[in-house]
């Protein structure tokens, strides 16, 4: 049997639709083509799949708790449907003004994840869309993959020295993790 191994997951633009409108709703919540099926396929690999997040739209009003559980249901529930399992999902409720040691780029999030689950951090995989994403994961020694998906390819022109795996989308990082050799 392996250890426990994860991949960690930011959200939107990861494994849903993005909006710059913040997604405030189950409806809102779109899975991005292949998504689902990435998770379920690094589940039948023996990946546990951690989704990391931050969700100022809290902060901002724009829903509350309740809501972000009736979006992360569904997201849970569609995951599930194609065969996979989201083991657990860190979420920063702050906003950019706070001054939080949650709010990704800081990787306050990543800590208290590896802390709940009794591991290191160093090479774990870590999936954004954004260069915060990036930033969080290096600090920790976690090994960043980029994806086009959400606001990747903004991140790839702006980032175009960026020195790490680059994928189209979740699927294709999937597909690239589950072919490496298991260790």
């Amino acid at each position: 049997m392996l250890k426990n191994r994860y991949v960690l997951l930011d959200r939107d633009g990861v494994i849903n639709q993005d909006s710059d409108n913040f997604i405030k709703s189950p409806d809102q919540w779109l899975p991005i083509d292949g998504s689902l099926e990435a998770i379920a396929l690094l589940n039948k690999h023996d990946y546990k799949v951690v989704v990391i997040t931050n969700q100022s739209g809290l902060a901002r009003g724009l829903f509350d708790a309740a809501m972000l559980e009736q979006i992360h249901a569904k997201m849970q529930r569609m995951v599930a449907e194609k065969g996979g399992k989201i083991e657990a999902i860190y979420f920063c409720p702050h906003g950019p003004d706070d001054d939080c040691s949650c709010r990704k780029p800081k990787p306050g999030l990543l800590e208290q994840f590896a802390t709940d689950n009794h591991v290191s951090l160093i090479g774990m995989t870590v999936i954004g869309d954004s260069l915060r994403d990036l930033q969080a994961a290096q600090a920790v020694g976690a090994s960043p993959i980029l994806v086009k998906t959400g606001k990747g390819n903004k991140t790839l022109i702006e980032n175009p020295t960026l020195n790490i795996p680059v994928f189209e989308n979740l699927y294709d990082a999937a597909n690239y993790l589950t072919a490496r050799p298991q260790t």
